[in-house]
C-alpha cells in the first residue's frame, strides 16, 4: 500500500489529558465511543497458555497506547491475556483512531501507537523528535490482520455481490439506488428495492479509510478518482461518523445505508461479497490472510520496520482484497530502559500464538503466520 504524505492537525489537549488520567487512574472500562481499555479488563478471553508468552520475569508499571479503533476488540483480548501473565503491568489503550494515535505517539504522548497504516516518510523523519525515542529508528509490527467489511442495511437483503467498479461507483456517489443495473447484474437472484443508497464514511483521520480507498484506487481508479486518502474527500456527501463504532451505528440507523468497517464490528449487518477475478468472495480471516501471503515488504525500510505493500489487485482464488493490516508502532530505542522492557514484554505477548489466538477468538482477526512471527519477534528483540 502506498502512503501519501498528509498534513494532520494537532491532537486536542483533551485527548492527551484523557490518556494521562488513564495512566494514573487505571481502567475505566469501554464505551461505544471508545474509552480507554485497561489491562485489568477481564471481559476478553486470555490464551490457554499465556504464561509461555510473557518472558518469565515479573514486571510492574504502566504502558500507554492509543490509535486504531479497529483493534479495539483485539486489544481487549490482549490486555486481558497479558494481565494473566504480568498482573503488575497496566496497559491503557485509547482507540482514538489511527491518525490521532500516530500523532500522539510522535508528540511523546504515548509509549506505542496502534495504526491501520504504516508511518509515511514525513512521520518517519519526526520519530527522533518525539521525546520517547532515543533515536530515529522505529519498530512497525503487523500484528492485527482483518478484513474491512463493506456493510449495509437493506431490509430483506443479507448479502450482495459487487464487482470492484461497482463498490467504487457507490462510494463515489455515481450509483445511487440499490436496484441500479450495475448492482442488479451481479445479483440476478436477489430482489433489490429502489431504495436510495446513502454512503457512510469516517469523519476522523482513519487508517481504515486509507486501506479502503487504497483498494478503490488500485482496482477501480477510473471510477474512484480521489486516490488513497486517510481523510474522506470533502467534495463527497453521504453521512460521516467518528471511529469504527460510529460508522456501524450510522449504517444500522438507516435503511439503504452502506459503509465500511473492520469486520470484527460488522455484527448482524448485511455484507458485500467482493469481485475477485471470476469469483465473488465474502470476507473471512482466511480470505484476508491469503492476500497477505502474496504481498511483499515495503522497500527501503529498516530491518525492524515490517511495513507491508498489500497486493490489492490480486486475482488469487479465495482472496478477499479489502483488508487492513494494523500495526503496533514503537521505538527501536527508548530513552527509558524500564519502558523499553515493558514494551518488549507486552508486544511479545501480542505476537505470541496465545496472543494472536486470543485476538482471533475475540475479534475474528487472522493470526499471523509462523514465518511472519519470526520476523516480528526479531524486531521486538531489537528494542532497547
Amino acid at each position: 500500500m502506498k502512503r501519501s504524505t498528509l498534513t494532520r492537525g494537532l491532537v486536542p489537549a483533551a485527548v492527551v489529558m484523557s490518556l494521562a488520567l488513564a495512566a494514573c487512574g487505571g481502567d475505566e472500562g469501554d464505551t461505544d465511543t471508545g474509552a480507554t481499555t485497561g489491562a485489568g479488563d477481564a471481559s476478553a478471553p486470555a490464551g490457554e497458555d499465556t504464561a509461555a508468552a510473557g518472558g518469565g520475569e515479573e514486571l510492574s508499571g504502566t504502558l500507554v497506547g492509543a490509535g486504531a479503533s479497529s483493534q479495539q476488540a483485539a486489544v481487549q483480548a490482549w490486555v486481558a491475556g497479558y494481565n494473566g501473565v504480568q498482573p503488575g503491568v497496566t496497559v491503557n489503550y485509547d482507540p482514538i483512531g489511527s491518525g490521532g494515535g500516530r500523532e500522539l505517539w510522535l508528540g511523546g504522548g504515548s509509549d506505542f501507537a496502534g495504526s491501520d497504516a504504516f508511518l509515511d516518510d514525513e512521520e518517519l523523519a519526526a520519530v527522533a523528535d518525539n521525546g520517547t525515542c532515543a533515536s530515529d529508528q522505529v519498530v512497525e509490527l503487523p500484528l492485527y490482520i482483518s478484513p474491512v467489511a463493506v456493510i449495509f442495511n437493506l431490509e430483506g437483503v443479507d448479502t450482495v455481490n459487487m464487482p470492484p467498479e461497482v463498490i467504487a461507483g457507490v462510494f463515489a456517489e455515481e450509483i445511487t439506488t440499490w436496484d441500479d443495473p450495475a448492482i442488479a447484474e451481479a445479483n440476478p437472484d436477489v430482489e433489490l428495492p429502489s431504495t436510495t443508497i446513502t454512503p457512510v464514511h469516517r469523519s476522523d483521520d482513519s487508517g481504515t479509510t486509507e486501506n479502503f480507498t487504497s483498494y478503490l484506487d488500485v482496482v477501480a481508479g477510473d471510477v474512484w478518482t480521489f486516490g488513497e486518502v486517510e481523510t474522506w474527500p470533502s467534495e463527497l456527501g453521504g453521512e460521516a461518523a467518528p471511529q469504527t463504532a460510529g460508522v456501524v451505528q450510522a449504517v444500522q440507523a438507516g435503511d439503504g445505508y452502506i459503509g465500511y468497517a473492520d469486520a470484527s464490528q460488522a455484527g448482524e449487518l448485511g455484507t458485500v461479497a467482493v469481485g475477485v477475478g471470476e469469483e465473488f468472495v465474502p470476507f473471512s480471516p482466511e480470505a484476508a490472510a491469503t492476500v497477505l501471503d502474496v504481498s511483499e515488504r515495503v522497500e527501503g525500510r529498516s530491518e525492524t520496520d515490517l511495513a507491508i505493500d498489500l497486493a490489492r489487485d490480486t486475482q488469487e482464488s479465495g482472496a478477499y482484497p479489502i483488508i487492513l493490516v494494523s500495526y503496533h508502532i514503537a521505538c527501536a530505542d527508548y530513552s527509558d530502559d524500564e519502558k523499553a522492557t515493558l514494551v518488549k514484554d507486552y508486544l511479545s505477548y501480542v505476537a505470541s500464538p496465545e496472543g494472536q489466538q486470543a485476538a482471533a477468538d475475540n475479534a475474528g482477526s487472522a493470526p499471523i503466520s509462523d514465518t511472519l512471527r519470526e520476523d516480528v519477534q526479531a524486531a521486538i528483540d531489537a528494542i532497547q
